[in-house]
């Protein structure tokens, strides 16, 4: 007897546009069967937020979508919604590849990093302390800091794990990807979590304590987490990101 073949999963959510422009919006990707028509409208400079993926126990993962070339913020799941979603992007916007960079913000993040690596031919980019997780790939390291270009720089900020960093985006008043390093509270503001597999905590505290000493209410306007979604009621970023970031308590 034939294995029946497997249905097609209802639940997995397509991509959601975080930021585009200059103000956020609410524009989904319906579904996978409408990802063509509605792909045209992958314009330069737009943040997407992908759903929650298992493979990284629950993490959500970003695109930044730039004429630059298009960055990977940790890895999504390899659903056919999100296929469907790389191939229109490749078609529709005018960088060389669909994805430039992928970058990992800490070890939990990896998810299937190889596939993901073989799916878009992208450049992996880590913090060198965490680079031996990933054995056999070709990868970036980078120790302190990573420019990739003007509007863009990834940051070590040791703590939730030896190699944890944040992606820093220029543009839209500045945009913090802090994957596990800073993740919502149930009131929507910006902590770092002390867990049972937390690496060093006074590391960590000391880690937001430069974030806030580099960045400046006029310079970080939005936080982009990699965890705790939920606390967001529907959004995919924490706005006021600098005040936030300074007065929460933890």
């Amino acid at each position: 007897m034939s294995p029946a073949p497997q249905q097609p999963s209802h639940t997995i959510k397509p991509p959601q546009t975080v930021l585009s422009g200059q103000m956020p919006v609410g524009e989904i990707l319906s579904s996978s069967t409408e990802t063509e028509s509605a792909s045209t409208d992958l314009g330069i400079n737009k943040i997407f937020a992908f759903p929650p993926n298992r493979d990284t126990l629950g993490g959500t993962s970003y695109l930044i979508v730039r004429n630059e070339g298009n960055i990977l913020i940790d890895c999504p799941s390899l659903e056919q919604i999100n296929q469907n979603f790389w191939e229109c992007l490749g078609q529709t916007t005018q960088t060389e590849k669909g994805v430039r960079w992928l970058f990992i913000t800490h070890r939990g993040a990896i998810g299937k990093t190889s596939e993901i690596q073989q799916a878009l031919d992208c450049e992996i980019l880590i913090q060198e302390q965490e680079a031996y997780l990933l054995p056999g790939l070709n990868v970036t390291t980078f120790g302190q800091e990573f420019t990739l270009d003007t509007t863009t720089q990834v940051l070590w900020t040791p703590g939730h794990s030896p190699g944890s960093s944040c992606l820093y985006y220029r543009e839209f008043g500045g945009v913090l990807f802090s994957g596990r390093h800073l993740v919502p509270n149930l009131q929507g503001e910006p902590v770092p979590l002390r867990t049972a597999k937390t690496f060093h905590w006074p590391r960590q505290l000391k880690s937001v304590q430069t974030l806030c000493d580099r960045f400046t209410p006029e310079t970080l306007q939005y936080i982009c987490p990699g965890g705790n979604i939920g606390f967001l009621r529907g959004k995919h970023f924490i706005d006021q990101a600098y005040q936030r970031l300074v007065s929460a308590e933890y």
